[in-house]
């Protein structure tokens, strides 16, 4: 008997069947979609993709580190850094250059806006080094470069970081600012900068430099035909620069370049026990942040050629004759030597007659028998005459010298001068003439052949004031790291010190402080109560004036050659703390224009120590219109 068996779970061969067909004709669906996206990417969009995944590069792209804070000595910033956003253009990515920067031009004049790119394309670049186009560009001008990516290719943007000055005029030339190293600086560099490095170019940017730059760092990116970047293939991080503390008072500064108001001139206030600048102002001045975007050739020529030069710091680069400021000398070292006495009076009818030459003292009527404290507060110019004309010139140089005269004082600042302090040898080797009489006469009350510089003039006086230690001035308190930790430390500088006797320094400090205190002084608008201020008036001669009364009256001389008015104090007279120089170019009388401006440095340097309450502060004292010097 035959037994029949039935799969009765299992499918039929006629449904197999059919869903097999089912599947092999998805598969020949999926399969003919695959070959037809093959065809049209390589047929079709072959050459497009093939320029893309070409235009696909690493580019090196160094990575400028952020220069170090420059602090007040009270830790205040006055100089920060804040991003740049700067437009460049990578050679290799364009066939035709000039026609993608005038394609960038065109789309800046629809938006009503200036490519400051105005030279032509440099006829042979490096295909993968960028050209800067434009420098620190606005928010607009990023976004016009972004949307615009297909039409600009190789235009693109970069971020970097800027100086933000943030006193602006008030500190620029003392801190200076920044700028790309230029082609002279590289070819000295000997492989420590690169093209493009920003360097300090003036003032403390300059001279602490290789601590504020930092150290640059590098990446490799991979970017897309949009120099999107694709992928960061390796970073080395920057290395941020070292901050610097400043000897300045921020309030103090600010103080005294707000008493200048805009008139060309400069102070200085020194620390008596230190050297250390409490404040530095030169005026007129500039705007460091102008330099962040690239000056102009035209704003660049027209600093430079500004008769005012606003680019020069005139503190320690401004050489003046000292005017009767330079009394002081002459009164020193007259009484060392032994020349005169305290006592000793000489008579002022207005004029000093020497040969067939007359030299006049400013009071016209002049001062009559005057001793030496009187000549020193009163100014006379004939006392001055006749004691310098005594001493001779090169006894009066070998004491000016000893107050620092003659040579840089040594500050941490570049380019200062030295001035000049003539003597018999010095014009025999300048002029191949002998040394004239009537030339130490001019020379007795700092006219002449004399120059100093206003820092100068602060650091002799702080040295009078402090019995004879002659302080290098120093701007600079502390390097530190970025963490606050002190990398290194500015201590006081002793240059020289000179023995004056207790008995000068008792007599000269009295008639200084006559000079502001007592009636008659030419410097009463530097006085305060309870402060002791010493001080000396000065005017000096920008110009020779005919002799005659009528002469000097109708000459007519333009602004430029008008007097100098300056000013030199310290106070108080026991333990002097601060020593202050003031010249103001070309406006007339020190005690009258010169001395108020010394009076409002004073003023914000002892509020702010706190010593006097605000009812105790004197109203400024008004000089008689005949009071001159």
């Amino acid at each position: 008997m035959e037994k029949h068996f039935s799969l009765r779970n299992g499918p039929e061969p006629a449904d197999f069947r059919q869903k097999l067909k089912i599947v092999i004709a998805l598969l020949l669906i999926i399969f003919s979609v695959l070959l037809v996206r093959l065809w049209y990417l390589q047929v079709i969009k072959g050459e497009e993709l093939r320029q893309r995944s070409e235009n696909n590069s690493v580019r090196f792209r160094k990575i400028k580190p952020l220069r170090g804070l420059i602090m007040d000595r009270n830790g205040l910033v006055l100089v920060d850094n804040r991003p740049s956003f700067d437009v460049l253009y990578m050679p290799h990515k364009g066939k035709d250059h000039e026609a993608v920067i005038e394609r960038l031009k065109n789309i800046y004049k629809s938006r009503s806006l200036e490519l400051s790119y105005d030279q032509p394309f440099p006829k042979k670049v490096k295909p993968y080094l960028p050209v800067k186009l434009e420098k620190n560009v606005s928010m607009e001008k990023v976004a016009i470069v972004e949307t615009n990516a297909l039409a600009l290719p190789g235009v693109y943007v970069d971020v970097s970081p800027v100086r933000l000055y943030l006193d602006g005029e008030m500190m620029a030339p003392v801190i200076g600012y920044t700028g790309e190293i230029s082609k002279e600086e590289l070819e000295k560099a000997n492989d420590e900068h690169a093209s493009g490095d920003v360097l300090g170019k003036n003032g403390v940017e300059k001279y602490l430099d290789a601590y504020i730059r930092g150290r640059r760092g590098a990446e490799l990116v991979e970017v897309n035909v949009y120099d999107k970047e694709i992928k960061n293939l390796g970073r080395i991080d920057p290395i941020p620069g070292y901050n610097i503390v400043l000897t300045i008072d921020a309030d103090l500064q600010k103080a005294a370049w707000q008493a200048f108001a805009g008139k060309p001139g400069a102070a200085v206030a020194l620390d008596t026990r230190d050297g250390s600048v409490l404040a530095m102002v030169s005026s007129p001045s500039f705007d460091p942040n102008l330099f962040n975007s690239g000056i102009s050739y035209e704003l660049w020529d027209k600093m430079q050629n500004n008769p005012l030069n606003p680019l020069s710091n005139r503190a320690i680069s401004g050489q003046y004759p000292p005017g009767s400021t330079y009394k002081l000398i002459i009164a020193a070292a007259a009484l060392e030597e032994g020349i005169i006495t305290p006592e000793q009076k000489i008579f002022c009818n207005g004029s000093f007659e020497l040969g067939n030459r007359t030299y006049r003292c400013w009071r016209k009527k002049g001062h009559g028998y005057v001793d030496l404290h009187r000549a020193i507060v009163e100014s006379c110019d004939v006392y001055f005459y006749t004691v310098g004309k005594m001493l001779g010139v090169d006894k009066i140089a070998q004491y000016a010298k000893l107050f620092g005269f003659g040579k840089a004082t040594g500050i941490d600042l570049p380019h200062e001068k030295s001035g000049l302090i003539p003597t018999k040898e010095w014009k025999m080797a300048r002029t191949k003439e002998i040394w004239q009489v009537g030339e130490t006469v001019s020379i007795s009350i700092g006219q002449g052949f004399n120059l100093v510089t206003p820092l100068q003039l602060a650091n002799a006086y702080s040295a009078f004031a402090n019995g004879g230690t002659l302080w290098r001035p120093h701007l600079i308190k502390r390097i530190e790291l970025t963490d606050g930790s002190i990398y290194k430390e500015f201590l006081p500088e002793k240059k020289s010190e000179f023995a004056l006797s207790k008995k000068t320094i008792d007599i000269l400090g009295r008639a200084l402080w006559g000079v502001v205190n007592e009636p008659g002084g030419t410097g009463s608008a530097a006085r305060r109560l309870n402060s002791d201020v010493c001080g000396k008036t000065g005017t000096s001669q920008v110009v020779g004036l005919p002799e005659s009364d009528k002469a000097r009256r109708e000459k007519k001389i333009s602004a430029f050659q008008r007097d100098h008015a300056l000013f030199v104090c310290f106070a108080p007279l026991k333990s002097p703390e601060i020593a202050i120089a003031v010249i103001l170019e070309n406006a007339g009388h020190g005690g009258s224009v010169a001395a108020p401006i010394a009076r409002k440095i004073l003023d914000a340097y002892f509020e702010g120590k706190k010593k006097l309450k605000p009812a105790q502060v004197v109203a400024h004292h008004q000089l008689p219109d005949k009071l001159q010097d």
